[in-house]
This record gives structure tokens, sequence and C-alpha cells, in this order.
């Protein structure tokens, strides 16, 4: 029989193994027995079962694979009714009576779904944190390497490619936060029976459901209907888009300042084809992969949101959709995260192209700190100042002279500052203000984040 051939990207294209484990078939199912067990332990523990339920329940799981129960849902349409069925033709008279006790689907699926979250999330975390820790090297090696500062795209103060870096090591370190704070609300196990009363477990449910979160090593819903509140699933949804975006925003500062024009910093391609029909194009597709999955997480928090809102104590709109969202945002933001982490490697930087970029302008660029001079030192107004600044300016830019000369040139400007050495204070290398220690404070921030977390 001719092997099947992948149909979704994610199984061959974008995503890690790793995380394709996390989600596969055969790990939701054995996350599923592990919940059934966990309850039916729990019951035991309580005196409700008796000791042989769970070992002959024990067994049953041990026989029972993925292909087994998704061939019985076949026929029976339910996944975990026919996981429950089957444990209890595997496994013995007890178990066939004590399996799935008092439960309902969703206390199965939702804390099953709280489990597997956990560990997509712990390797998400581990490649944010090393994300973060490359970004904190590079941003302070580049604390003091001047370059343009730019504002609608065009030349604005100078700034430091240290500072410009920093500020992405402290929006990801935010990132980061938002995960480990979202974490206590997303991974708790959901256990409440029909509607989530428990009235099924007569008057021990609470006791219970003690007993079976601590098994799963997480905290419980404190209260729910027959599923977890749908809100948790949202912010995680937004949790990750938020990273998303901050990694295609990364991405795209690359892109632009790849332009050959600009050309001051750019992914290294090594022998990888840019292009199939122009051999001298090096084109940055690591990140333009980023922006292109970026836009895939963004668009997965409407599902969520939607899932919010179900009928009553519930419906089941959510189910489908849910499994097909959770593990294409984990795989996105994975390969993301993947791709972002290598993009980082293969950076380059060209600080010569960036100081002959910073003076294209004719060190304009520091046009401020002449007003802020002629406003503290010549006592003129706001509106005056900023008026001859920008003669200046313009005047530096039609002779093309740095600012620092064309302002000299200027008898209004040279009354007021002759005893002042402009080039000195008009040199943007000069203008970078607390650029170094901000850089300090934002990778300061950064470390504290990822050793609390």
């Amino acid at each position: 029989m001719k092997e099947r051939s992948p149909v979704c990207v994610y199984e061959w294209r974008y995503g890690s193994q790793e995380m394709r484990q996390v989600f596969s078939r055969d790990n939701m199912v054995e996350t599923y027995k592990r919940v059934e067990l966990a309850l039916l332990e729990s019951l035991v523990e309580l005196g409700v079962a008796p000791p042989k339920a769970l070992d002959e329940a024990k067994k049953a799981a041990s026989k029972l694979s993925a292909i087994q129960v998704y061939d019985e849902e076949k026929k029976r349409g339910h996944d975990i009714a026919s996981l429950v069925f089957l444990m209890g033709r595997l496994g013995g008279e007890e178990a066939a009576r004590w399996i799935h006790f008092g439960a309902t689907s969703n206390d199965v699926i939702d804390t099953a779904w709280a489990l597997v979250i956990r560990d997509a999330l712990s390797i998400v975390k581990k490649r944010l944190r090393l994300l973060i820790e490359k970004l904190v090297v590079l941003a302070e090696k580049h604390r003091y390497t001047v370059m343009p500062g730019r504002t609608h795209g065009q030349h604005a103060t100078p700034i430091t490619l240290g500072f410009k870096v920093a500020n992405y090591v402290y929006e990801l370190a935010r990132s980061y936060e938002r995960i480990c704070d979202a974490e206590k609300r997303i991974l708790r196990v959901k256990l409440g029976g029909a509607t989530g009363t428990m009235a099924s477990w007569n008057g021990y449910g609470l006791e219970l459901r003690k007993a079976f979160a601590s098994k799963l090593g997480l905290e419980p819903h404190i209260i729910s209907t027959q599923v977890a509140p749908r809100d948790g699933f949202a912010e995680l949804a937004a949790v990750l888009a938020i990273l998303a975006s901050t990694l295609d925003r990364f991405a795209v500062e690359i892109r632009e300042l790849a332009r050959p024009e600009i050309h001051e910093l750019w992914e290294e391609r090594g022998s990888a084809i840019g292009s199939s029909a122009m051999p001298q194009k090096a084109n940055p597709v690591t990140a333009e992969r980023i922006s292109g999955l970026a836009r895939i997480a963004r668009s997965l928090v409407h599902v969520f949101l939607e899932n919010m809102v179900l009928w009553h104590e519930r419906d089941l709109t959510n189910s489908s959709s849910e499994r097909v969202a959770i593990p294409h945002l984990f795989l996105t933001i994975d390969q993301i995260l993947i791709d972002a982490n290598n993009l980082v490697d293969r950076l380059r930087v060209d600080r010569d192209k960036m100081k002959r970029n910073l003076y294209l302008t004719m060190a304009t660029a520091t046009t401020e700190a002449l007003m802020n001079l002629l406003i503290q030192r010549a006592r003129l107004s706001r509106e005056e100042a900023y008026s001859l600044a920008r003669k200046a300016a313009q005047k530096a830019l039609q002779d093309q002279k740095p600012l620092w000369i064309a302002a000299s040139e200027l008898p209004e400007i040279r009354k007021h500052l002759e005893d002042v050495d402009l080039e000195e204070v008009l040199r943007p290398e000069n203008y970078i203000g607390e650029a170094p220690r901000l850089v300090s404070e934002a990778t300061s921030y950064a470390r504290a984040v990822l050793k609390e977390c």
C-alpha cells in the first residue's frame, strides 16, 4: 500500500518534531488515558472505587492505542466515549464499572488540553528564553554603535544599534512575563461533571477534585460549566499573537535595513538561493517567513474569542475549532521562534554603512541639539530657535555641508554661539543621550524576568 502523503503543511514544513509530538494523535490519547487513570486513582483513594478497578484500568491503558480509539470513534462518533468503553473491555469487570465514573467528556478533554499546553508552553519558553539571551548579548555588544534613528521612515535623532535591539529585548521579556502570568489561569484541571455542579459525586466532589488536581500537578478551576472557561484559551491565543507580532516587527526591521540602499543589517544567506530567476539576489526569506506566519498567529485569535460564546452550560462549537486552532497556533509560534533564533545567529552588522547613512543628511539629525542650544545659551523662544535651526538644516542639505558648518555660516546663529564648539555639540556620535544606560536597564530587566519565571 502506498504511503500516505502529508496534507497539512505543519506535518512536514513548519514547526519542530518536538512540538508535533506534543500535539500528535498518540500523545493526545496517552494524555486522555493519564487523566482517566488520575480520576480513577482519586476515586480509589476516597474509597469510592475498589483498588482492583485501577489495576485493571492501568493494564487496559497499556494495551490501548490511539488507532484503536479512533477506529472505534468512526462507529460511535465520540472519542472519549470510545476510549472509556475500550478501556472497560480491555480491562475487566471492575474497570468497566468505574472508569470515567461521574465525569463528563470535557473533564477529560479540558484537563488533557491543560497538560498538553503546559508541555507546549515549555518549548515556547525555552526558545523565547534563548532568543532573549542572544539579543541581550547583541544589545550590550553594540550599546555604542551609532546609527540613524528613523521615524516615519525618515532620519530622526541618532540612536545606537544596542538601543534598537534593547527595545526588542524589553518587549520580548514582557511577552515572557505574559506567558508566565497567563499560565496560572490556563493550566488548570477541570472536573465538574455533566453541567459542572459535581452532582454525580454525592457530596465528595470537591475532595475528589483536590486529589485529582494534585495527581496531575495543576490547580483546579474553581468553578466551571460543563467546559473549562474559554477566556483562558483566548488569553493564551492573544499572548502568543502579541509575541508573534513583536517578532514580526523585528523581522520587518531586518528586512528594511537589509535593503541595498541601506544595508546596515542583513541575514547571512550562505549558499541558500534567494531567487530562482535572479542569481544575484539574497532575499531575506527567514525574516519574511516570520512576518508571514505572524499573520496566521494573529488570525487565530479570532477563533478563540468566538469560542468564548457558548450556549448556556455549553455547546459543541468550540470543540472542532480548538482541535484545529490550538495545535496550529503552537506550531506557528514554534516555527517563528525557531526562525527568529536562526535569524539572530546569522545577523550581520555593517558599522561603516551605518556611519555613511548617518551623514547622508549632513548631520541634520542633530538639529534638535542646535535648537536646544539656542534656547539655553541665546535665550531665544522656542519658535525663534526652531526657525533658526531649521534654516541651518536646510542650508546644510542644500550646500551639502555638515550641520555645524552650515550653522556657523549663518550670522544670526554665529552671533549667539561664537564661543561654542559646534562640531563637538552637533556631531551625531555625540548626541545619543542615555542610550547606553538604557540598554543596561533593558537587559537587566530581561535577566530578572528570566530568573523569576
